[in-house]
């Protein structure tokens, strides 16, 4: 069995919505019998609030959903929390390390002080925004396409000061590069190759080259929708960032719980061998290897 190490996943958002919450319930993607049936060695969960949640209290969510990683997640047999990068190392064979993430920073408004209690709270990557424009930057959704405000700086500059990754995932192309001026630890959580299948929520070669440059990890998401296809067709997104520069950057950022679609055979986490096997029948058992775990613990061993 090859470890995995996932960037991505909504798991949160959908503990949040349920009465009572369940971290075994088949309603989760990501559940923890799946995640650990599947090889998981460590998943990234994402705070996420739905754009339609009243602005009052879109930070009250995100403390409820940060609430559900230490009391749900990391508190289920087999599931250890990760507050820290240098405790990577610290998990014992057979558990999986949970790690606290940040998709958008709608929920903390114009206050830098609510994003230092998410970094209290755990936070290890923070995305500046979802497909909307906010305070800090505008999305992929946003017509006009606008970079990094001064705010937008000002959280990235808090990032890099606690060591945080800052995500790229969903940012326009301009707040894209404005990141890569600015931060210390850039990633792209669940992204695939514009020029395999175009679609806006996807990289194009000068990000994604850009991105490699920087060493910055890139998760391949399982969205039938940004692939353009099924698995078959995701193998050939990773083969052309492979052929563009991205071997060393190149990781797994399934977003389950985060899609109403997944291709046939990758639907929930304990399904992740499969991918592992299609890589390595692909691509050989190193590389494989290195997509499925590798370079994302050098990565976040490096971001100590």
């Amino acid at each position: 069995m090859i470890p995995v190490i996932d960037l991505h996943c909504d798991a949160l958002l959908q503990l949040h919505t349920m009465q009572p919450p369940s971290f075994e319930s088949s309603q989760l993607a990501a559940s923890g019998p799946s995640l650990i049936s599947g090889g998981t060695k460590m998943q990234l969960f994402a705070i996420f609030i739905e754009p339609e949640t009243h602005s009052e209290t879109k930070f009250i969510h995100a403390l409820e959903q940060a609430e559900l990683f230490h009391s749900c997640v990391s508190q289920y047999p087999g599931m250890r929390a990760v507050q820290r990068w240098e405790d990577v190392h610290k998990l014992q064979k057979g558990e999986t390390g949970a790690l606290l993430t940040l998709e958008g920073v709608d929920a903390i408004g114009g206050d830098i002080g609510k994003l230092r209690t998410l970094i209290q709270l755990g936070l290890r990557s923070c995305g500046l925004t979802w497909n909307d424009a906010n305070l800090a930057a505008d999305g992929v959704g946003e017509p006009r396409g606008g970079g990094l405000t001064l705010f937008g700086q000002e959280i990235v500059s808090l990032l890099n000061e606690h060591k945080l990754w800052t995500d790229v995932s969903h940012l326009s192309k301009r707040g894209f590069f404005d990141v890569m001026r600015d931060a210390e630890l850039p990633v792209a959580t669940h992204s695939n190759a514009d020029a395999v299948h175009a679609h806006p929520r996807n990289l194009d070669d000068e990000q994604l080259k850009a991105l490699f440059e920087r060493k910055g990890l890139c998760g391949v998401v399982y969205s039938p929708e940004f692939i353009g296809g099924g698995k078959e067709k995701l193998l050939k997104h990773v083969d052309h960032m492979l052929e563009i520069g991205g071997a060393e950057c190149l990781a797994l950022g399934s977003d389950f719980d985060g899609l109403t679609e997944y291709p046939v055979g990758l639907e929930n986490a304990s399904c992740q061998q499969l991918m592992a096997k299609l890589l390595e029948r692909e691509f050989g058992k190193e590389t494989a290897e290195n997509i499925c775990w590798r370079n994302a613990e050098a990565y976040m061993l490096r971001s100590v």
